[in-house]
This record gives structure tokens, C-alpha cells and sequence, in this order.
């Protein structure tokens, strides 16, 4: 009779979740899911509203990373109006995408995966979290702080506030970039470079270290999918879709977004509320993919910027060249993905575009089938809509970045817990190491959840018979 290891919450990730480990009767993992455990239901209740709506809706689809809902919500209702940007409007939209892959990279390496990173998978509990790194690291730590306080002030500068701005709407934006507050932002660039600098070098100092993490939390060959520029460069909004294998074979080049339907299915499994999707030419689960920054920086030819492209260079080379199927260097490529994101925000800061006054083309319903698409943090999000002559949504597809992941995190749960679990007995060490499989993915699961309190994490191990042969709890 096989055994389950259940583990209900996982920690330190944004949303609500849960592991099961399933070992077969010689004790071996078998297998290993991810479920995740809440519903949403955005795709539903937002039918019959009006598309103008959308952004400031699908932006309370999560609170971490509601600027990249919001960008990419718009985009589609862009499509609706059949209209081109303003030029200005859409590099202002691209100043604030960019401060929101700062944001949200920089919690993700410091707050999240931060005390596994610089205290140890192994060290205390009590003090494997954000105020034992303080403790420990206070100026690393305190740095941190103030670089996802960069993102979020310019996030805010832009938009009226660091959470939920009501500011990108279809066809542009509401406002522009105060002088006095881009002087602000050129201001405090300096200082977030440097930041991003020294943690990349602390990484990659530690890099050594976890050659048996790079080994076994995740690594395997997949596709990968991401948006490119014109030339094959790293892009984050307004960019094409390109599929690449493990081997680096191109399989599929420059898609428009629109045409997301003819590469990617979508399937579900009964223990899981978030989606499976899918690369349609291979089927399910052999098209399985990954996006976010790793695949980004696998797809690119280059980044485009001088000090992310040298970073770029030197990670491939860690990794044996081509493209990086180690799930671990996730964390790499977030690093990498905060500092050519200052580089660029640099240069837009330097746009005398970005103060042009006109931000807006205006319109009325010209398509009724759209979608919109930009680079969250985590990955390539789509929103698909259909609107009748009205403007009211008929049809809404959301596929979210953490769903596209979903396979990859499941193989990877499995394959960590293939390699550290010993016998029938749990430990601290084990389920740290299980949930930062998981945590390197960075999944936000409030694009799919919502949940009322927080248990205590309890991870149990049944024997053949059903019986209770061990339980860890936080």
C-alpha cells in the first residue's frame, strides 16, 4: 500500500497551498502534487460587466502584483478599441511594469526565499524568516527593504498609490510623470543598483554552497515560454511569444499574444483549483512549460543592458551554457531581472517622451474579441475577453503565470522529496527544503485563492494501513 507526507499550508509563498508526497511500498516517492486549495472565480463574476471596468477589477486579483493584472487588463481593452498608445502612455506604462518586477522580485529574493538564500535550509526555524535575517543581516536585510521601497514609491509616483492604482485604463494611462518626482526616482537609482549589485555578488559567492540544491530543486528539461523584442531581446510588454526547448530549439517564434490559443491548451486535475496549461503541438503533459524569469532569460538573445547582459553571460556559463534547466537559478535569474530592470528604467527616465501631455486615444467598442498580454514578475500573463456591441464581457480567460508553472512545481516538489526524505519519518529540514522547491517558482496564489485564516503548518505521514506513523507541525 503506498503512503502519503501531507503538508498543509506551505509557508513563506504568496497565497494558500498544500503538498502531498505519495512513497510507494518499497518507500520510494512516487509521485508528488501541489494543490492548490482556494477559488477565486474572477472568470465568472465578471462577466456582464462593462471591459472598461477590468483593470481596477482584475487588479483585487491579487494585492502583490496588481499592477501586472491591471497592465495586462488594459492591453486587452486596448484591443477592444483598436487603438495605438500615445507613445508616452506606453513607455510610462512600461516605467511602471518595470518598478513592479523590482517590487515584487526583490520580496521574493530578501523576504520570502531570503532566509533559506543567506541563513541556510538547515538553520533554526525560530529564526529562518525576514527578522532573523534582520537580526543576522541587518545591512543586507535593511537594503532589501529600501530596494522594494524603490519600486513601490515609483509604483505610487506614477499611479496615486503602491497598491491597486486606479491609473492604466484602455487606451493609456490617467496621468504622467511629475518632474519633481522623476528627479525624485533618478535620484534613488543609484543606490538600488548598488544594492542589486551586492546581492547578486552574495549569491553568486554562495552559489557554491548549493550545488546539491541546483542539482535536485527542479531541474529538468521542459519547454519555456516568454516574450521577445523585435531582435530576440528580453521584453516585458509589447513583446511576441517565443517558445523554446531545454536543448534550445526553437519551436515556436514571434506569436502574437492574440494567437495565444493555437499554442497553448489548458487542462485540469481534480486536486487542484489552478489550471495546467500546456504547449497544444506536444499535448498534456509532455507540452508542459515554464515561464517567469528564468525562462525569460533562457528565451532572450540578450537583455539589451550593459550590466544585466554581462550577469546574463556569466549565469550561463555557471550553468554549462545553452539554455538553464535548473529551477534553483530562478533566484539567479530574479537578481538579474531587478538590476537590468533599473538599467532600463534608467533610460526611459531619460526620454524626453515620457513628459509629452497627450496619454489617452479615444474610442468606442471597435473589436469584441481581445487579449491582452505583459511579463508579470512571475511570468507571461494572458487576459482573454469578449465583449458584445455594448462593451459587456460574454467570455473572460485569465492563464496566470503561477498556473503555467503548475507542472513544473509539481515535478520539482517530487524531485526534492526523492532526494532528501529518509525513511518514514519527517523533519524540519525536509518540509524547509520541500516549500523552497516551491518557493522558487515565487507563486502567487491569490490569482487563484482566497482564504480565511492561517493554520499552523502540519505535515503527516500515513503508513499502509492508515495509520499515523509521524507528524511534524510549525
Amino acid at each position: 500500500m503506498p503512503t502519503t507526507i501531507l503538508i498543509d499550508p506551505v509557508t513563506r509563498i504568496e497565497g494558500h497551498a498544500r503538498i502531498s508526497i505519495y512513497l510507494d511500498e518499497a518507500g520510494e516517492v512516487s509521485d508528488a502534487r501541489f494543490h492548490v486549495t482556494e477559488f477565486r472565480g474572477f472568470e465568472r463574476f465578471c462577466l456582464g460587466r462593462p471591459f472598461w471596468e477590468m483593470p481596477a477589477i482584475t487588479a483585487r486579483i491579487c494585492g502583490i502584483c496588481p499592477v501586472s493584472h491591471i497592465l495586462a487588463s488594459a492591453r486587452a481593452g486596448d484591443a477592444i478599441l483598436a487603438v495605438n498608445l500615445p507613445p508616452a502612455a506606453e513607455k510610462l506604462r512600461r516605467l511602471m511594469n518595470l518598478a513592479q518586477i523590482v517590487q515584487s522580485h526583490t520580496l521574493s529574493v530578501f523576504h520570502l526565499s531570503g532566509p533559506d538564500l543567506f541563513l541556510g535550509f538547515e538553520s533554526d526555524p525560530a529564526r529562518r524568516n525576514i527578522f532573523g535575517l534582520i537580526a543576522a543581516e541587518p545591512e543586507l536585510a535593511r537594503a532589501g527593504i529600501k530596494l522594494r521601497q524603490f519600486g513601490q514609491e515609483l509604483i505610487e509616483r506614477l499611479g496615486g498609490r503602491k497598491i491597486h492604482p486606479a491609473w492604466a485604463v484602455p487606451g493609456g494611462v490617467r496621468s504622467g510623470l511629475a518632474d519633481a518626482d522623476r528627479a525624485a526616482v533618478a535620484a534613488a537609482l543609484p543606490a538600488a543598483r548598488a544594492t542589486a549589485r551586492e546581492a547578486l555578488a552574495r549569491f553568486k559567492g554562495a552559489l557554491p554552497g548549493f550545488s546539491e540544491e541546483v542539482a535536485s530543486y527542479g531541474r529538468f528539461a521542459s519547454l519555456f515560454l516568454a516574450m521577445v523584442g523585435e531582435h530576440g531581446t528580453w521584453e516585458h510588454y509589447g513583446g511576441q511569444l517565443r517558445i523554446m526547448d531545454s536543448q534550445g530549439h526553437i519551436l515556436a517564434d514571434h506569436v502574437p499574444p492574440e494567437e495565444y490559443a493555437e499554442l497553448i491548451g489548458e487542462t485540469a486535475e481534480d486536486w487542484s483549483y489552478l489550471k495546467f496549461p500546456y504547449y497544444r503541438p506536444y499535448g498534456y503533459p509532455d507540452g508542459s512549460y515554464r515561464v517567469g524569469p528564468l525562462a525569460r532569460l533562457n528565451v532572450c538573445r540578450s537583455f539589451g543592458t550593459p550590466l544585466a547582459d554581462a550577469e546574463l553571460v556569466e549565469m550561463r556559463r555557471r550553468a554549462g551554457g545553452g539554455p538553464v534547466t535548473a529551477s534553483f537559478f530562478y533566484h539567479y535569474a530574479r537578481l538579474i531581472e531587478i538590476l537590468g530592470s533599473l538599467e532600463l528604467i534608467e533610460r526611459l527616465l531619460d526620454d524626453p517622451e515620457l513628459s509629452a501631455r497627450r496619454l489617452r486615444a479615444e474610442a468606442d467598442v471597435n473589436r469584441l474579441d481581445a487579449v491582452g498580454c505583459s511579463e508579470a514578475p512571475r511570468g507571461t500573463l494572458f487576459h482573454h475577453y469578449r465583449v458584445d456591441e455594448r462593451g459587456l464581457l460574454t467570455y473572460v480567460n485569465l492563464i496566470i503565470a503561477t498556473g503555467q508553472n503548475n507542472a513544473a512545481m509539481n515535478r520539482t516538489v517530487a524531485q526534492i522529496a526523492g532526494r532528501y526524505l529518509r525513511g518514514d519519518r519527517l523533519d524540519e529540514g525536509l518540509l524547509n527544503r520541500v516549500e523552497g522547491g516551491i518557493r522558487a517558482f515565487d507563486p502567487c496564489l491569490s490569482c487563484s485563492t482566497h482564504a480565511i485564516g492561517i493554520p499552523a503548518l502540519t505535515a503527516r505521514l500515513y503508513g499502509p494501513a492508515g495509520q499515523l506513523l509521524d507528524e511534524v507541525a510549525r
